[in-house]
């Protein structure tokens, strides 16, 4: 796995590198004292993986991320715990580790990335419909600065109100800052459909269906016109 360092810390890059060199599989191909170099390392040269520094003088990390246009998946190196939950935003950013940084975290990190990225390789394999059926079935929220697991299973209803979302659940609901679009693309596309331009429901989950709406526990949903050929070809009809 191509990878840099990038971080202002000759300490940390030296560590980082020592580190990464007893993992095999990580190849280290550039490491860099500031974001600008990385930019024009990156701007001419492919990496799998980049482990980034957070507070740099100028330019920070979320600065270089911004920048470039393609990033590779990133780790997240600081002494500052507080933007671990800004870091989750990005779906490329795969871990946030504090430092002083441990070798055990740090090979931790490796063998999370390998099981995330092999699982999204072998596993979400497309269906016959060329659509892609994720079988992860954890989702992480937002909510008050905390990262929230939800089981997908358990969703019922996704509403959309502005710029929130309300996840429905067996159990609770949750509030998120987030459109609805983001969360759809997210969902298995197997069990989740786009009924209305405001609801994205759990098919498992209907109860009973008239011409323009479902009924999922006690919410009538309402489905648009656009919508009901589609959802009539997901349900097992007789």
């Amino acid at each position: 796995m191509k990878s840099i360092i990038v971080d202002d810390e000759q300490l940390s890059r030296e560590i980082i590198r020592h580190m990464a060199d007893q993992i095999p599989a990580i190849e280290i191909v550039g490491s860099f004292s500031n974001a600008m170099q990385a930019i024009k390392f990156l701007n001419k040269n492919e990496v799998e993986l980049m482990f980034l520094d957070i507070h740099m003088p100028e330019f920070s990390g979320f600065d270089l991320i911004e920048t470039i246009k393609s990033p590779p998946k990133i780790v997240m190196i600081s002494s500052d715990r507080n933007f671990a939950v800004e870091a989750y935003e990005y779906d490329f950013i795969v871990d946030y580790i504090v430092k002083p940084i441990e070798f055990d975290r740090f090979k931790k990190m490796f063998e999370r990335i390998k099981k995330r990225y092999a699982k999204k390789e072998n596993v979400a394999k497309p269906s016959t419909n060329g659509e892609q059926t994720i079988t992860d079935d954890k989702l992480y929220v937002n909510i008050d600065r905390r990262l929230v697991k939800i089981d997908i299973p358990s969703i019922d209803i996704v509403e959309a109100k502005g710029d929130y979302i309300k996840i429905k659940t067996d159990k609770k609901n949750f509030v998120v800052h987030c459109p609805l679009k983001r969360i759809e693309e997210k969902l298995p596309k197997d069990k989740f459909l786009k009924v209305h331009r405001s609801f994205v429901i759990n098919i498992d989950k209907i109860v009973d269906i008239e011409d323009n709406s479902v009924l999922i526990k006690r919410d009538v949903i309402p489905v648009s016109k656009g919508n009901r050929n589609e959802l009539r070809k997901r349900l097992n009809l007789l």
